[in-house]
């Protein structure tokens, strides 16, 4: 019986530009690991953290696509954002600014 499932011929065009992306990232920050978060039909978020604090998303069109372009740059994936990878990202004003910092002590948009 002959396989009917459809490839997407998009889909693995995609997977390698993400993975270029996060391989620019993973430069640019001494490393990265990643974790994905799914979003329904809407795609996938990859949540990237740098060796060095710095943090980044990007978004595809899948999680298949998403873990496809992670394991393409050679990321490590955490199933979850939160231990030890969390711990890692470093925020600044902007992102305290961005999360309602004011309300748990962030600077003020004064």
């Amino acid at each position: 019986m002959a396989d009917t499932q459809q490839v997407d011929p998009k889909a693995g065009k995609k997977a390698a530009r993400l993975a270029q992306q996060i391989g620019g990232f993973a430069k640019a920050h001494g490393g990265a690991e990643g974790n994905i978060q799914y979003l329904g039909q809407r795609g996938a978020r990859i949540v990237l953290v740098g060796e060095d604090g710095e943090w980044g998303d990007l978004f595809a069109p899948s999680a298949e696509i998403a873990n496809q372009a992670a394991e393409k740059a050679g990321i490590t994936v955490h199933e979850d954002f939160d231990g030890e990878f969390a711990a890692k990202v470093r925020t600044g004003p902007y992102e305290w600014s961005r999360m309602a910092g004011i309300q748990v002590g962030g600077p003020s948009n004064g």
